[in-house]
């Protein structure tokens, strides 16, 4: 299906996208894309580096007349979320993302696309590649380790660009332009408890909670969707009260910057009848509550083998209650600007087995003291319980500029060629342009890209047409600076 993907305009970017995507290419994982990269700047004939960290930086020198003018930073991440849906078969480690064309748009099968943000990269290797393009000399920088903590933009090796400008290509509204973004945090849970027998003659099941539409944990937080992990909590808050409920395991989500979207429970009881009347009012309840935003939400509870071991009942209901607590959501609006999710929190993860629970939650704010305030609510209920807890991956915000002399030069580009104002904002998810700025201050930066939706979840598209709008757009920024 990639053929498809591939006979789109223009060629050379969805070549490229092609490309990138036929290639693993996790957090953390990247050295083949990273390769291949370099080996792409090297066929072409133009200077090549790496740093400590493995960000790629190819330096492309301007077009005819534009050789002299000051460089353009391009700048764009290699590393893309792997997720896909329950029951799809699928090898991130070792397989290619499955594309195809659904009339606008382009779609993977039951896994993420990758044109977060893969799509920014292959449109700088297309600036890079080509040879009718007006542009300033170009520092392409293609990034590692953005999805996982920002770790290429943290590490990126200081003295290597010389330009004054940078274009970041990783949001994805075609008619917004970003110039900040929310920092971010993540907090890690570890606790022990001590398991016991599980009662005698107990009858094992299992829960599963699934269908939920997951998505971006900054951008998609203020929509107040289902998030797996609490909404399972629910569930066993509710079967434990009625229906005597033991839990032995429990898994949902998987990375730091999604919400998820499933979650899997094995539990035990004694009062199979009152579990089940418990389960059957609680998951009418929740499926009423989320009827609108989640209306693909399946939750099941099916027998299977008793455990052999469960979490003791006190600690169970102390964790249950923890889990409860723990902030998950919007946690404050910014008073200045209309609209805009000031702080939040986003429990992630969580895997519970054998005497050892861990759960992993990001928070992001505009603020610094934002982001420590929610951290701080969302630890603290585990504190209470006595867990262990560290912060890891923070990363600072990035300060807007409404005065900067490249947002007002691209706004006025953009009313010529459409017609209308664009919108300039701030956006709740983390962007590398703050870290990137801290490395090389005085940078003058502006976020910009293709409409891209359900980024980071199974769900997520590309649109062809606004593409081919963000192409045209950029094409003329370059020649304009």
């Amino acid at each position: 299906m990639s053929a498809q993907v591939r006979a789109l305009a223009p060629q050379s970017v969805w070549n490229h996208f092609a490309d990138l995507n036929a290639i693993p290419r996790a957090s953390k994982r990247e050295e083949r894309v990273a390769e291949f990269v370099r080996a792409f700047g090297q066929k072409l004939g133009l200077e090549v580096l790496s740093d400590q960290e493995g960000n790629v930086i190819i330096k492309k020198p301007g077009s005819p007349g534009r050789e002299k003018r000051k460089p353009v930073i391009m700048q764009a991440h290699l590393d893309m979320v792997h997720q896909k849906n329950e029951g799809t078969n699928f090898d991130f480690d070792t397989q290619g993302i499955e594309m195809y064309v659904d009339g606008d748009w382009v779609r993977a099968r039951g896994t993420t696309l990758g044109a977060d943000n893969g799509l920014g990269a292959a449109s700088i290797m297309a600036v890079l590649a080509s040879k009718d393009l007006v542009h300033p000399p170009i520092e392409a920088l293609f990034t590692l380790d953005e999805e996982a903590g920002m770790g290429g933009a943290k590490n990126l090796g200081k003295g290597l660009l010389k330009g004054k400008i940078l274009l970041n290509l990783d949001t994805e509204e075609d008619h917004v332009f970003t110039i900040g973004c929310a920092g971010g945090l993540d907090t890690l849970v570890e606790w022990t408890y001590k398991e016991e027998a599980a009662p005698a003659g107990a009858q094992g099941y299992r829960i599963v909670l699934n269908g939920l539409k997951g998505g971006h944990s900054g951008m998609d937080i203020i929509k107040g969707l289902g998030n797996a992990n609490k909404l399972m909590n629910r569930i066993l808050l509710a079967c434990a009260a009625k229906g005597g409920l033991r839990l032995a395991e429990l898994t949902g989500g998987s990375v730091r910057n999604a919400i998820p979207r499933e979650s899997q429970a094995w539990v035990a009881t004694t009062k199979p009848a009152a579990l089940e009347k418990a389960f059957k009012v609680i998951t009418q309840d929740l499926k009423a509550e989320f009827a609108s935003l989640e209306p693909d939400l399946q939750i099941s509870l099916s027998p299977a083998a008793a455990p052999a071991q469960v979490m003791r009942k006190r600690e169970q209901q102390r964790l249950l209650l923890a889990v409860a607590a723990a902030h998950n959501g919007v946690f404050r609006m910014s008073p200045d600007v209309p609209g805009l999710v000031e702080t939040s929190s986003n429990l992630a993860n969580i895997v519970m087995k054998n005497g050892r629970f861990e759960c992993g939650a990001l928070q992001r704010s505009a603020i610094e003291s934002g982001k420590m305030a929610v951290a701080a609510a969302y630890r603290a209920p585990f504190e209470l319980l006595g867990a262990k807890i560290e912060h890891a991956n923070g990363y600072p915000g990035w300060k807007p500029n409404p005065n900067s002399p490249l947002l007002h030069k691209m706004v006025a580009q953009y009313e010529k060629m459409f017609g209308e104002k664009p919108v300039v904002e701030a956006c709740h998810a983390g962007l590398e342009c703050g870290i990137i700025g801290e490395r090389y201050p005085g940078l003058d930066m502006i976020s910009f890209g293709p409409n891209i939706f359900g980024a980071h979840s199974p769900d997520e598209r590309a649109s062809i047409s606004s593409f081919q709008k963000f192409w045209q757009f950029l094409v003329a920024t370059l020649a304009g600076i």
